[in-house]
């Protein structure tokens, strides 16, 4: 007899599953009775928190879900702030929990782990709770679940298996096929009206955002065929290459780039909520779009949100850039004015060069140093200063290299566990695996620290860059900014190249940019993983000179 947990195993192999994230317990070792001898990787991370955010990581590299197997009850509560950060960024993730015998369901008799309702508790981090109250329910729910990763925008998806469901009889499911669906085409009358307005715009321009990751090739042609200038979000970063010449960059939350989108006749937005994470980091309020605004979008209702259409259009962004571009064919172009495009995003790019501060310059040269050593590195950040500066001013070649944790939901201690998740699934990311970096904070850190010791018994060799400066300055400021007296902002600062040390990783301090080289090469040759400390007070003293 093949249980439903064993079947589960099987069917997740179909769908092309590869890895999962767990921690066994009591109530999940059902899960795992036909694991070990599936073709699936399992790596046990230190908390349920942890294995989300690897889920979550590993999903923006390798465009999979991440799969997650995970306890009843305190398994259930842990893993909630991590499905929280991938359903506000739209990432693919299956988080299969165990739950109470359906008789005792909602008992509130005390049993071990028991929560009133798990389905409630996830209910505003998922885009669907599922109870599975028999085993034959299964391969539908899978079905249901996969469809909306291949084919809708992919937010967290939480089964439930009660454990008499779990050890079932499921033989009947192991013939189940998983079901593929293609993702929705542009209409065609609508994508031509679309093509039309861009046709004849003067001063068109182009906002794309992360549901666009998997069309950098169409949305170049699509930018180069207008002559218009792309702003890119955070997690859409690299669908334009650093140094093309239509690239804005991230940078929708400064004056000087709004007062670009401001100029714009129409606006092609693409793949993004324009929300204020990526368009108004500085809470300011004042972007604005003036121009003939279009969006397309997989979620309809995402398509009305925050800024309204002149126009819209729900289909899958490659599809949709395609259609455009078929489009485009069939019209001609209105003269662009001579001051657009290129010479235009060149004015913009030079102006914003020359009003970073020193500290911003400082951290530049940070990421500038890490990218010069380690071309190929994919940058995974938490919350902290060198990455807000990166969000700014850095622009990698290619998508899926930059992602981190300050935008969405915003949680600290993401980029650990992330990293090693981004790691494991960057296997066919571009030529061979690249080197993982991890951007993150002393504060951070401090939330998911134990994760490290995951890295080293997982082998997985990412590179931990620390940037200390011994509390949440970030926060101190912005108390300070508010004649807020700080308090609770100066913590306890640990000895992390000791704590390192002590959970098995290499750990060294740097004080310069050659040690900071000397030490990513040395990293980049281990089997496991390193911890870098930056001391911020003195890079920023280093970087002056």
């Amino acid at each position: 007899m093949a249980t439903c947990g064993e079947v589960l195993v099987k069917l997740l192999e179909g769908y092309g599953v590869e890895q999962v994230f767990g921690i066994p317990g009591v109530h999940t070792v059902e899960l795992y009775r036909g694991l070990a001898r599936s073709s699936i990787r399992h790596v046990t991370p230190r908390h349920e928190q942890g294995a989300g955010f690897m889920a979550d990581g590993y999903a923006r590299v390798s465009g999979k879900p991440g799969v997650c197997f995970i306890i009843t009850g305190p398994g259930m509560t842990n893993i909630t702030t991590a499905m929280g950060q991938a359903y506000a960024d739209s990432i693919p993730m299956l988080v299969i929990s165990s739950v109470q015998s359906r008789s005792q369901l909602g008992g509130g008799r005390g049993k071990l782990h028991e929560l009133p309702n798990q389905g409630a508790l996830v209910g505003g981090v998922a885009a669907f709770s599922h109870t599975l109250m028999s085993a034959a329910e299964l391969p539908g729910v899978l079905a249901r679940a996969f469809a909306l990763f291949q084919a809708g925008r992919a937010r967290p998806v939480h089964i439930e298996i009660p454990l008499d469901v779990l050890v079932e009889d499921a033989d009947a499911l192991l013939a189940s096929t998983p079901v593929a669906i293609n993702r929705a085409g542009a209409a065609p009358d609508a994508a031509a009206q679309m093509a039309g307005l861009l046709a004849t715009a003067r001063r068109p321009l182009i906002l794309a955002g992360g549901g666009a990751i998997d069309a950098a090739a169409e949305l170049t042609e699509l930018a180069e065929r207008l002559g218009a200038p792309v702003a890119l979000t955070i997690n859409a970063k690299g669908l334009l290459p650093s140094r093309h010449p239509l690239l804005i960059g991230s940078t929708q939350s400064l004056v000087a780039t709004r007062a670009l989108v401001a100029e714009a006749d129409v606006v092609l937005a693409i793949g993004t909520e324009l929300a204020e994470t990526d368009y108004d980091v500085t809470f300011a309020g004042g972007f604005e779009i003036p121009g003939a605004l279009l969006r397309i979008d997989i979620d309809p209702d995402q398509t009305v949100r925050n800024y309204p259409p002149h126009q819209a259009l729900v289909s899958d962004a490659r599809n949709a850039a395609q259609a455009l571009l078929a489009g485009l064919d069939r019209q001609s172009l209105t003269e662009r004015r001579s001051d657009w495009g290129p010479a235009r995003v060149a004015r913009l790019r030079a102006e914003l060069e020359r009003s970073w501060d020193a500290p911003t310059r400082a951290q530049q040269l940070f990421l500038e140093t890490v990218l010069q050593t380690l071309p190929e590195a994919v940058f995974v950040g938490d919350s902290t200063q060198p990455v807000y500066t990166g969000n700014l001013t850095f622009n990698p070649e290619q998508p899926r290299r930059w992602f981190n944790s300050s935008t969405g939901y915003g949680t600290l201690g993401y980029a650990l566990p992330a990293a090693i998740g981004a790691w494991l699934g960057g296997r066919d990311l571009g030529h061979g695996r690249p080197p993982v970096v991890c951007l993150i904070g002393d504060g951070g850190l401090q939330f998911t620290l134990p994760e490290l010791a995951c890295a080293v018994e997982a082998r997985t060799p990412v590179i931990v860059l620390l940037w200390n400066n011994q509390g949440y300055e970030e926060i101190k400021k912005y108390m300070v900014n508010r004649a807020i007296e700080p308090v609770g902002v100066d913590i306890y600062t640990p000895d992390f190249i000791g704590v390192a040390k002590a959970l098995g990783c290499a750990a060294e301090a740097i004080d310069g940019v050659q040690s900071l080289r000397n030490a990513l090469l040395a990293a980049s040759d281990r089997q496991g993983p390193t911890l870098i400390e930056i001391d911020q007070a003195r890079w920023m003293l280093e970087a002056s000179k």
